[in-house]
């Protein structure tokens, strides 16, 4: 049975973190299950049709099971917003360890990211698609198509875009960039590099593509309900979130290599 009260699970996390007993830890999955059935109605729509839902279902169930266990009650944050991201990313670790993923699909992401990253650093703008097709020896519909097709490996691609820390490649989850309630002065400069770095980034996006990353990422909003707000098509949403993704990757890359140098 699932638990009403907020005094009750409040009372079952502190019980749980006391004595560590399986059947209070049982009591939370099944609290908090329903997170993981909308991480995955998420992350599906981004799939093809082939990848099983009940797959995904187990696979984010490791994710609550491993979030529930490492949740900290003394850092001040809300279980549902420690625990989302680490959910996405139990399901995109286990379909990466399928490998699902054909290497030329990686080989075109790669294509796709250094030509924004040429175009961006000749013309210090953001490329067209005519212009970034064009770099790529490509039409317009073909780049839209290529798009559409990388769209499906960009599973909960923000939470990779921050940067790395402590020598690290990428810096984990969005949640890590929160305040912490005691926070020590190396994680605290961590956390505003880290989001300043990424500020600055999103900054030079167009208004569309900002407008898509808020719905999706901070509102919630799936790519079906973004497309009835900006009055386009689901595909069209998807290819306007993975430019702009593409071109976040490119442009914290490039920072981090600045800042290395100097």
């Amino acid at each position: 049975m699932a638990i009403c009260e907020v005094e009750t699970v409040q009372q079952l996390w502190k019980e749980y973190k006391e004595s560590g007993h399986h059947a209070l830890r049982d009591r939370l999955i099944v609290h908090y299950s329903p997170l993981v059935k909308y991480v995955v109605g998420r992350v599906s729509s981004g799939l093809p049709q082939y990848v099983d839902q009940s797959d995904l279902m187990s696979y984010g169930m490791i994710g609550l099971m491993d979030a529930i266990g490492k949740y900290d009650l003394a850092r001040g944050v809300r279980f549902e917003t420690y625990a989302i991201p680490r959910i996405k990313g139990a399901i995109v670790d286990e379909l990466r360890a399928v490998d699902w993923v054909p290497r030329s699909v990686r080989t075109k992401i790669r294509a796709v990211e250094q030509a924004y990253g040429k175009l961006e650093g000749v013309m210090k703008r953001a490329p067209s698609d005519e212009e970034v097709a064009g770099e790529l020896a490509m039409s317009v519909p073909e780049f839209h198509r290529l798009l559409q097709q990388i769209s499906f490996v960009g599973v909960v691609p923000l939470d990779e875009v921050l940067p790395g820390r402590q020598g690290e490649r990428g810096g984990g989850a969005l949640v890590d960039a929160l305040p912490d309630s005691s926070p020590g002065p190396v994680a605290t400069f961590e956390v505003k590099e880290a989001k300043r770095v990424l500020a600055d980034a999103i900054s030079h996006l167009g208004e569309r593509e900002k407008t898509v990353l808020t719905l999706y990422y901070y509102e919630g909003l799936t790519l079906s309900e973004i497309g009835e707000v900006l009055g386009v098509s689901e595909s069209r949403v998807c290819q306007i979130h993975t430019k702009a993704i593409l071109r976040l990757r490119v442009r914290v890359r490039a920072q981090e290599k600045i800042e290395q140098v100097t």
